[in-house]
């Protein structure tokens, strides 16, 4: 005979809701005399709750968004030039189903980058997974890996994501190595999931961030056959806070696919 208790016999089984939890309802269910069917089917959905927190924290750990301002703290009117429907509309993430791509391009500090962390979140709560990283801090991460093996087993956590985010390409040059290695994942990505590219350079000035490569037009290729555009034409949002003393928030806007 076993001195198990309700809650010991269901984590047993896999259960990852808490002893209180499941106590909490039990008693409930006591005093309201509830059927065992409905004891049965809320002791499910808390079961269900409960995992989708905890998968939602993994997500979240996995991703790497970092710290960022929330959208509603994002100033729509600071920019000449932002077209906020279609960031709207990308947050229902339609695009991601369709393993479409974005581009968010426009000079330093006009809210690229938090525009993009946003668009992760969104993800994430939709029950996505997400990757967030600089195009530095990914080229790096890849290329120390020893062997070939073990560059091939850290790619993956590159291109499995459904929605993965690279942070500022055009800012430091890259050698030929880096060139193929991001060619490498958006290749592997391409048709199969969906990338977001933040950076403040025209297409054809790309060849300066990776002189002499001879991937960049193939990858540009590759990269813009599903894209959206959201160009931003602003003041630096720091520069502007900073002249005024003031905290705030960054902007955007945006158009669909234009190659420049």
């Amino acid at each position: 005979m076993t001195s198990e208790g309700p809650y010991d016999v269901l984590r047993g089984l896999g259960f990852r809701a808490s002893a209180d939890q499941i106590r909490a309802l039990i008693e409930h269910a006591t005093k309201s005399r509830i059927s065992h069917v409905e004891l049965i089917e809320r002791l499910a959905e808390v079961e269900r709750r409960e995992r989708d927190t905890r998968n939602l924290a993994r997500r979240t750990h996995d991703a790497n968004l970092g710290r960022h301002a929330p959208l509603d703290r994002f100033d729509w009117n600071h920019p000449q030039t932002i077209d906020r429907g279609l960031y709207e509309q990308l947050l229902s993430m339609a695009f991601v189903d369709a393993a479409e791509n974005v581009l968010l391009r426009g000079p330093a500090g006009v809210g690229k980058t938090t525009l993009a962390q946003n668009l992760g979140l969104a993800a994430l709560q939709a029950g996505y997974t997400v990757k967030f990283t600089t195009l530095a801090a990914a080229i790096a991460d890849l290329l120390k890996q020893e062997s070939l093996p073990a560059m091939d087993r850290r790619l993956r956590r590159y291109i499995s994501p459904a929605l993965l985010i690279i942070d500022e390409i055009g800012y430091i040059p890259c050698d030929n190595r880096a060139a193929d290695t991001l060619y490498s994942i958006i290749s592997r990505r391409h048709e199969r999931a969906s990338t977001v590219i933040t950076t403040n350079l025209a297409f054809k000035q790309w060849g300066t961030v990776f002189p002499g490569a001879a991937c960049v037009g193939a990858l540009v290729d590759r990269y813009t056959q599903h894209l959206h555009v959201l160009d931003i034409e602003a003041e630096s949002y720091r520069n502007r806070r900073e002249a005024k003393g003031v905290k705030a928030v960054a902007p955007s806007r945006a158009r669909r696919p234009t190659r420049k």
